[in-house]
């Protein structure tokens, strides 16, 4: 089967703006065979985000994060219905999404490496598994309960630095003995700079004179609360206290277009580009 792909056409360099020309298109055969424990997925949904700008160097600058290869396929967060199992906890017609989801029309994964995901904590919107009610939506929940340092009735005021992103339209909807949590600086990451970057001299004086801390947020660290959080996502969701907000492109060929666009401040809400609205079998 003839499948069509996105591959990292060249880097933009550590200090270079990326653009839809780093990627391209291309044709390859998709094997007939699914091996026991795989299953073949056709792509419905595909994710862009902020800290694939670091993937796109030849070194990422973090251990939990490894480099796209130069003419290989690019990956990320996706969403897809199976078309074939041969993994016992999967079967045809599911609805599967996995972080590291190749950009492809069609693809053969391992199902250990999937999970399956229930329309109806959505209301249909399979898009949103990548956003509101996905990792974003868990690195803004989370972050807040983790590093907010909130206190129930104290009357506090939270400021959002970058509020129309994935995270940041959802987390937010400087005093003495306040905090900063560090989840992403997306101006930074076309800068060969350390994460988090250090702060200016005079700011950082300032910091420490008003007690200020300043704190870095990894999502990751927190997976044993990834179920309840999602379910109290989709909760809120549904109780329309949760307003989600999405930019939504259209083909495989425009990934680069919207990665590109995304970096420079393009989307409200999550980017998401669709692949296939399609999900009959």
């Amino acid at each position: 089967m003839i499948v069509q792909r996105v591959v990292l056409n060249s880097r933009p360099g550590k200090n270079g703006n990326p653009v839809a020309e780093n990627f391209r298109m291309e044709e390859v055969n998709l094997p007939d065979n699914v091996n026991e424990g795989q299953i073949k997925a056709r792509t419905l949904y595909l994710s862009v985000d902020p800290y694939m700008r670091c993937r796109m160097n030849e070194d990422t600058g973090a251990d939990y994060l490894t480099p796209w290869q130069l003419s290989q396929v690019t990956d990320g967060g996706g969403i897809g219905i199976v078309e074939e199992s041969k993994h016992t906890q999967f079967t045809k017609g599911d609805f599967v999404t996995c972080f590291m989801w190749p950009w492809q029309t069609r693809v053969i994964l391992d199902g250990n490496g999937l999970e399956k995901v229930d329309p109806r904590l959505v209301d249909g919107h399979l898009s949103y598994f990548l956003g509101a009610i996905g990792m974003p939506g868990l690195t803004a929940l989370l972050g807040v309960q983790e590093k907010g340092h909130i206190t129930a009735g104290s009357n506090q005021t939270m400021v959002v630095s970058g509020a129309a992103g994935a995270c940041g339209s959802l987390a937010g909807q400087m005093n003495p003995n306040s905090h900063i949590i560090l989840c992403g600086q997306i101006s930074q990451y076309n800068k060969d700079v350390p994460y988090p970057p250090p702060l200016p001299a005079a700011v950082e004086a300032i910091r420490k004179e008003r007690n200020i801390s300043r704190e870095r947020f990894m999502v990751l660290n927190y997976k044993d609360k990834f179920e309840s959080g999602i379910l109290q996502l989709s909760q809120w969701f549904k109780e329309g206290k949760l307003k989600i907000k999405e930019t939504m492109t259209n083909g495989l060929e425009n990934m680069g277009a919207a990665f590109q666009s995304m970096m420079t401040g393009g989307n409200t809400g999550k980017q998401i580009v669709c692949i296939s609205e399609d999900t009959s079998l």
